[in-house]
């Protein structure tokens, strides 16, 4: 019977080292979803319709999750990224979903770093423009990764995730006894019959709990970190690492729609589009609700996690296009091959659609959040032909109960697509 308890805690004591040791790309998924799709649109859902919402954002965690958790599994399983899986479905996969990552690409960094920039024009006061501002952000972000590369991205996301996790939870029960004043004709709620309730709807949905091709920048980091470690670990270790990470964000999302619910909702004031006033808005809903000595302290929580998603963005960009290029052309010393090409395509063509947008935070964020929303029912369906294709090694696909799951999934945000089509062209 001693023995037996011996053997069970020399088994916890393992579990706990192996954790420890994969730890990383859950916290880097962790990094990108809480970025645009927590502080800003989770924060406007409070606002807006008060705890209306919250149904859907659990649904929308539960039903994505089997996508992202299948580019954890299939990377631990046979060591490759999706991409390369996208390319064992057939060529037309990769093509497609080039298609998808090159449209959507720039948006994407664009949004997170106009969001990103407001916070700083904010927080330190800064009046120089916004489109200079993100040019400094964004070379800084791709002069980080190309000296610190993946480790320094891994160690920052540890204490940006700490950090912002800390300091949300603390703001959220603190607001619970906040006294605001209500103005009755402030008050709304989520209506299915109206257009504009729809259309934050799908935009809501689209990056909650983030872009289903994050699952693609997930496997990449899952192969890099495993390469780091020097070892392949268990696929339990690896999934409960991802799982962690998963779970954490939901519950962040949560946490930042209950702020804007308690702090904001009736209140009649709105968030607005213009990013540094946003983020006053935003920093100024921990400190009434938390207290004026907590300013700083969420100042950096909030700088720092866009900051991360801004930075985390860039490295999944630059390491997954070469990796669709390798499908796309034969050519080994290849130009669209290099890491540092793609981060400065990247940042040039991010700039290029803030110079345009840059005064309209909140547009620039619902064409990206609307965008994914609409290719996520293709990235779902690959992503399943991938993990339940002949290329997966039987004992680690997913058991029934994940595969129809994903299926819900699948049909869930195919007519939830259709129905956004119909809104926004005949209504």
């Amino acid at each position: 019977m001693c023995k037996g308890r011996q053997l069970k805690r020399k088994s916890m004591e393992s579990r706990k080292m192996n954790f420890w040791k994969v730890l990383g790309p859950g916290l880097l998924y962790a990094g990108t979803a809480v970025g645009v799709s927590h502080l800003v649109q989770s924060t406007r859902a409070g606002a807006m319709f008060n705890f209306d919402l919250v149904w859907i954002l659990i649904i929308a965690n539960i039903l994505k999750y089997p996508f992202f958790e299948f580019g954890t599994r299939y990377a631990v399983a046979t060591g490759k990224n999706l991409v390369d899986g996208y390319a064992a479905v057939g060529k037309w996969a990769v093509v497609l979903f080039a298609a998808i990552s090159f449209f959507s690409m720039f948006i994407l960094q664009a949004a997170v770093t106009v969001v990103t920039v407001g916070l700083i024009a904010y927080v330190f006061k800064f009046t120089i423009s916004m489109v200079e501002l993100s040019a400094v952000i964004l070379i800084i972000s791709g002069l980080i990764l190309l000296i610190g590369k993946f480790s320094f991205l891994e160690k920052l996301m540890k204490f940006v995730i700490v950090l912002l996790a800390v300091s949300t939870m603390v703001a959220v029960f603190s607001a619970l006894g906040i006294d605001k004043q209500i103005d009755p004709d402030s008050i709304m709620h989520f209506t299915w019959s109206r257009k504009a309730d729809m259309m934050f709807l799908i935009v809501f949905v689209g990056w909650m709990p983030a872009p289903i091709d994050v699952s693609v920048w997930s496997s990449i980091w899952t192969v890099e970190k495993n390469r780091e470690i020097g070892f392949k670990p268990a696929l339990k270790d690896s999934l409960f690492e991802f799982n962690v990470g998963y779970i954490g964000t939901a519950i962040l999302a949560i946490g930042f729609l209950s702020l804007g619910a308690l702090v904001m909702y009736g209140t009649g004031e709105h968030l607005s589009e213009k990013g540094p006033v946003f983020a006053g808005q935003l920093i100024s809903m921990y400190a009434s609700s938390i207290g004026p000595w907590a300013l700083w302290i969420v100042s950096i929580a909030a700088f720092t996690t866009m900051f991360s998603t801004t930075i985390t963005a860039m490295d999944a960009y630059s390491r997954m296009i070469p990796s669709i290029f390798h499908y796309l052309t034969p050519k080994e010393d290849c130009l669209f091959k290099k890491t540092w090409f793609w981060l400065l395509i990247l940042l040039l063509g991010a700039l290029v659609i803030i110079n345009f947008f840059a005064s309209s935070m909140l547009m620039m964020v619902d064409a990206a959040t609307a965008m994914s929303f609409v290719t996520a029912p293709v990235l779902a369906y690959i992503n399943y032909r991938v993990i339940t294709g002949s290329g997966m090694p039987e004992e680690a696909k997913p058991g029934k109960a994940l595969r129809v799951l994903s299926w819900v999934g699948i049909i869930f945000f195919t007519v939830f697509t259709i129905v956004y089509l119909y809104w926004r062209i005949f209504v």
